[in-house]
């Protein structure tokens, strides 16, 4: 199953990128938090670090829910709540911190850039849209 990939760049944009079945299986069992070299995915020089994701269902993942699981926890604040008021509890389905199969989109930050651009400039593109 091929993953979708929001890239958070350090000015504020972000990119999407989807990457193939055979590259994404090389960040099958990684966790929220770690680094990842963007030689191993496709995108030469640069570095990553994982920062969460959803599954194929929508559910976000949770740093703190250990494993490649689906789990409904009682949370009061946090990533899948939409807090009611203060105090109250809720439970929510989430899904754990470990990328898995059925991860469809991941989100990652850019810690290190490399040479060339994850984002195409506008400009550039509706000049190439403009000769074709």
């Amino acid at each position: 199953m091929a993953v979708k990939v929001v890239f958070g760049l350090k000015d504020g944009r972000s990119a999407q990128k989807e990457l193939a079945d055979e590259v994404s299986k090389t960040v099958w069992g990684k966790k929220i938090g770690d680094k990842i070299i963007g030689d191993s995915i496709g995108f030469s020089g640069y570095e990553f670090m994982i920062t969460g994701g959803s599954d194929y269902c929508g559910i976000p993942m949770r740093k703190d829910v250990h494993g490649a699981v689906r789990k409904k926890i009682l949370a009061v604040k946090g990533t899948g709540l939409k807090q009611l008021a203060k105090g109250i509890r809720v439970r929510v389905t989430v899904c754990g911190n470990v990328v898995h199969p059925k991860i469809a989109q991941l989100n990652m930050k850019v810690i290190k850039e490399g040479n060339e651009p994850l984002v195409v400039a506008k400009e550039a593109e509706k000049k190439e849209e403009k000769k074709e």
